[in-house]
C-alpha cells in the first residue's frame, strides 16, 4: 500500500537523508518526493510504499525524531497591506507594534512606485482571531491597514508554514473535517509538483484551486441561484434546464408523464437542488427516480445516490464502480488529471453510488472506427434518442443523444456552447483547463468528435443541449 507523509525537516545539511534512511531501513520505497523552497522552506512531501505495519511504524520513527507535521489548531497566516510614508523608517512603528503582539513575520513584500506612499505588504502568523482585530485597530491609529487577497505572482515564501494556512483558509469555507484537510493538502501539492514540471508557476496553481474553492462555496445556500429554463418539445414533452455556476447543467426530460433527469451536478448542492427539485416536480418524492449519465465526471454525478436507476454506457458503468471500490476512475488514471479529480472529489463531498443501481446498456462496436459510433437506443416516452458514444476525447465512456424526428441533441461536454454560459459559469470553467492542462482527456481526439457531431447532424433545426451553458439552435 501507499501512504503519503507530510513531512517538517529542518533546514539544514542531511536532513532529507536521515527521513530515506528511516525509510529504507524498514524495507519501504520512496515513489515519489516534492520539495519547493520558494513555496515552504520545511515542508517535504514523501510518498512511500510498503506493508501497513511498515508505513505504521515508519510514522512512528518519523514522529520521534520530529519530522511529521503538526498543525497548530486555530493559526494561519493573514495577509496584510499596509500604506506607508515613503520616507526612511516609516515601517519601524509598525514593526513594534507586531513584536508587541508577538506576531511572527512570514512573508514580507514592498517597493516603491514613484508616489509618496509605499504599499508594504506582510504575512503574518496569527493565532486567536480578537488578537488580530486588537491589531488592526491599534496599528490602523498608525497608518491605512488593510486585508488583503494575495497575489501569487508576487509572493516569495521562505516559511514553514505555508501549505497549512492554504489548506486552513479553504477548509474554513469549505468545512472539511481532519482526513478532508489531509487530503487537500497532499493533492494540493501533488498538483503543484505536476504542473510546476510543465512550466506553471507555484503560485498560479495555489491561487486556483483557491478561487476554485471559493466559487464553489459562494453560491450555497440562500446564494444558490441557478438559471432555470423551460423548453417545450412538443404537446406531450417538456425540458427544464438547471444551470448552476459551478458543475454540470441537471436537465428534466418529461414525456408521456414519465420523468427522468439527464446528468447532476456537484454533490456539494444536493440540498439546494432537491429544494429545486421538489418546487419543479411535485411528484418528486414518489415512485422510482431514473437518470442518465453522459459520462462519469464528478461534476456530472455528484447526486447519483439519489437514484434507483442510473442508465448510462457500459464504459461509464466500469469507472463508477471502480470509484465505489476505491480505485482510481478514468479521469484519476490520467496523471494530469489526477490531482484536481481528487480535490474536486474532496471540496464537493462526492460520495460513489452503488454498483447496483447502475444499468451500463450501451457500447460503441469494438470494430467502429468513426469518432461517434451507434451505440443503440433509448426510447423515452414519445421520444426516440439514438445513442452514440465517442472515443474518449473528453472522457471514455461519452455518450451523445440524437432524437431526430423532433431535431433535439444532447451532447454532454463533448459540445458545449461557450457562447452561452453565465458569466458566473465562465468564471467557473476557467480553473479545471489551468489545474487539469485540459478538460479533455485527448484534445485533438474531441475536436475531431465535435466535427464528426456536425456532419451526423447535418443541415438545421436542431436545439443542441450541452452539459454546461445553455443550448445552440442551428437552423
Amino acid at each position: 500500500m501507499k501512504r503519503t507523509f507530510v513531512t517538517t525537516m529542518p533546514d539544514h545539511i542531511g536532513a532529507f537523508l536521515k527521513a530515506s534512511e528511516c525509510l529504507a531501513s524498514l524495507g519501504i520505497n520512496i515513489t515519489r518526493v516534492s520539495y519547493n523552497k520558494a513555496v515552504d522552506s520545511h515542508t517535504l512531501f514523501i510518498d512511500a510504499r510498503g506493508s501497513e505495519g511498515q508505513l505504521d511504524e515508519a510514522a512512528r520513527r518519523l514522529e520521534e525524531i520530529g519530522y511529521l507535521s503538526n498543525e497548530k489548531n486555530g493559526e494561519s497566516v493573514v495577509l496584510l497591506e499596509f500604506t506607508l510614508r515613503d520616507v526612511p523608517g516609516s515601517v519601524t512603528e509598525v514593526l513594534k507594534v507586531i513584536h508587541r503582539y508577538h506576531f511572527n513575520i512570514s512573508y514580507i513584500s514592498s517597493r516603491e512606485n514613484g508616489t509618496e506612499v509605499q504599499y508594504f505588504q506582510m504575512g503574518l502568523f496569527v493565532g486567536e482571531e480578537n488578537r488580530l482585530s486588537e491589531f488592526l485597530e491599534e496599528v490602523g491609529q498608525l497608518c491605512q491597514v488593510r486585508v488583503i487577497d494575495y497575489d501569487p505572482s508576487e509572493r516569495v515564501f521562505d516559511n514553514g508554514i505555508f501549505y497549512r494556512s492554504f489548506v486552513n483558509a479553504i477548509a474554513a469555507r469549505t468545512q472539511l473535517d481532519e482526513r478532508g484537510k489531509e487530503e487537500l493538502l497532499v493533492n494540493a501539492n501533488l498538483a503543484m509538483q505536476t504542473l510546476d514540471e510543465r512550466g506553471l508557476s507555484p503560485f498560479k496553481t495555489f491561487d486556483s484551486i483557491h478561487r476554485f474553492a471559493e466559487l464553489l462555496t459562494k453560491s450555497r445556500g440562500k446564494n444558490f441561484s441557478p438559471r432555470v429554463t423551460r423548453y417545450a418539445l412538443t404537446e406531450k414533452s417538456s425540458l427544464t434546464v438547471i444551470e448552476p455556476p459551478c458543475g454540470s447543467n441537471t436537465m428534466l426530460l418529461q414525456s408521456g408523464g414519465e420523468t427522468a433527469v439527464i446528468d447532476s451536478g456537484y454533490a456539494v448542492y444536493q440540498e439546494e437542488m432537491l429544494s429545486l427539485l421538489r418546487e419543479l416536480l411535485p411528484s418528486w418524492e414518489k415512485g422510482e427516480k431514473q437518470i442518465f449519465v453522459t459520462h462519469a465526471d464528478v461534476d456530472h454525478c455528484g447526486l447519483l445516490p439519489l437514484f434507483d436507476r442510473v442508465l448510462t454506457g457500459k464504459k461509464t458503468a466500469e469507472c463508477l464502480k471502480k470509484e465505489f471500490l476505491g480505485e482510481d476512475g478514468f479521469r484519476e488514471q490520467n496523471p494530469l488529471h489526477k490531482p484536481y479529480i481528487r480535490m474536486c472529489k474532496i471540496l464537493t463531498r462526492y460520495e460513489s453510488v452503488e454498483p447496483q443501481r447502475v444499468e451500463g446498456i450501451w457500447e460503441r462496436s469494438a470494430e467502429a472506427e468513426e469518432p461517434l459510433a451507434p451505440a443503440g437506443e433509448w426510447r423515452f416516452g414519445e421520444l426516440c434518442f439514438r445513442v452514440y458514444e465517442g472515443k474518449g476525447g473528453h472522457l471514455p465512456g461519452e455518450l451523445v443523444l440524437v432524437e431526430r424526428s423532433h431535431r433535439l441533441v444532447f451532447t454532454g461536454d463533448v459540445f458545449i456552447n461557450l457562447h452561452a454560459l453565465t458569466p458566473e459559469q465562465a468564471e467557473y470553467n476557467r480553473y479545471a483547463p489551468i489545474l487539469m492542462t485540459s478538460v479533455d482527456t485527448d484534445p485533438a481526439l474531441c475536436k475531431e468528435e465535435r466535427g464528426a457531431l456536425a456532419s451526423l447532424l447535418g443541415e438545421g433545426p436542431w436545439r443542441i443541449f450541452g452539459s454546461h451553458g445553455g443550448p445552440k439552435e442551428i437552423g
